[in-house]
């Protein structure tokens, strides 16, 4: 009889063990290796604090196109952010949930791994802590961390993508951040034509393409410089400044009035695609843009030399312009702005 009861016990010893084995999955998160682009800076240091994973890149990709981010589940990261405009849209200014018009005009997300600032004004300087911006915004999502997470708790789906990515099904406000940071890291824009020709694949520019480089290279290059096509300063061009009483530029974030309306310089890259221009859409064209930089910006204290120095311009003739638009064209990565490419 003992050992009849020693064999059941060892029985059902072994079916309880067999049951806990196959409760714990085990998933391997490998990381993804992201490779810099022939010319391109080094990757932020925020970058080697949260190499981007396997499963930590598609957690964050699914949150980034997740609406219950926002308190009335209408909004996502991706309802602004619209991979066919190089991740930017085509708003003046960015709008929120119930239509709520937003501060300033949605930026583009790519090359974010090699930024040292996020926003016009800088006022991130890492990507993980940009990511709570937009959802606490009253413009924007207009909701709280603690009510997202909430929300995702109620997903089982969700506990199994956090599992995967981190180890635990353990929802965080750091595990959020972490992976939508992760997934934004991997958009990296560098196979336009202007690409394939410094890699020497055997395109070449047009005869008004060339034109146009040469343009760029005596007027523009100062600012929008490296192969970001941005030095990532702050500068004040002159823009027309937003009426709205709270804008002030970078000094909103430094209080310092010498960096009164001084924006973070935009990449031009993918840019035909970005339109409007400027920090709030003042300009619905490119050839808008440079019009106003051949008439004369507004002036102030702080207008950056190029203007400052020139008589608050940068002239500019008809043919240039139209040069300078054929060749910021070759800027384009298609494929990074298509997915079916």
């Amino acid at each position: 009889m003992k050992n009849i009861i020693r064999n059941i016990f060892i029985l059902l010893l072994l079916v309880s063990c067999s049951h806990d084995d196959s409760e714990i999955v085990s998933y391997e998160n490998p990381e993804i290796s992201l490779v810099i682009p022939l010319g391109f800076p080094e990757f932020n240091n925020a970058v080697y604090n949260n190499i981007p994973t396997k499963y930590g890149v598609e957690l964050g990709e699914k949150l980034f196109f997740e609406k219950k981010l926002s308190t009335d589940n209408t909004v996502s990261c991706s309802s602004c952010h619209i991979q066919a405009n190089a991740f930017s849209d085509t708003n003046v200014q960015a709008i929120g949930i119930e239509g709520r018009l937003g501060f300033r005009n949605t930026p583009s997300v790519q090359n974010l791994a090699f930024i040292n600032f996020y926003n016009w004004d800088g006022s991130r300087l890492e990507l993980e802590n940009q990511t709570l911006v937009p959802i606490i915004t009253h413009e924007e999502m207009d909701s709280s961390i603690l009510e997202v997470i909430g929300k995702l708790e109620a997903e089982s789906f969700y506990k199994e993508l956090f599992y995967k990515a981190f180890g635990d099904d353990d929802i965080t406000a750091d595990r959020i951040y972490n992976s939508i940071a992760q997934y934004e890291y991997t958009l990296i824009s560098s196979n336009s034509k202007y690409d394939s020709i410094k890699r020497n694949e055997g395109k070449k520019f047009t005869e008004r393409e060339a034109l146009g480089y040469q343009v760029f290279q005596e007027k523009c290059i100062s600012c929008h410089s490296t192969e970001l096509f941005t030095d990532q300063s702050f500068r004040n061009i002159g823009f027309p400044i937003n009426p709205n009483a709270n804008e002030a530029g970078r000094s909103r974030v430094t209080g310092d009035p010498e960096d009164y309306m001084s924006f973070r310089v935009p990449t031009l890259r993918n840019i035909e695609v970005t339109a409007p221009y400027g920090s709030f859409g003042q300009f619905a064209t490119l050839k808008e843009v440079l019009d106003y930089f051949d008439n004369g910006v507004l002036t102030a204290d702080n207008l950056d030399p190029i203007f400052k120095d020139n008589n608050n311009r940068i002239r500019l003739t008809e043919e240039e312009k139209n040069y300078l638009i054929d060749f910021l064209k070759t800027l384009t990565d298609y494929k990074f702005i298509d997915n079916n490419i």
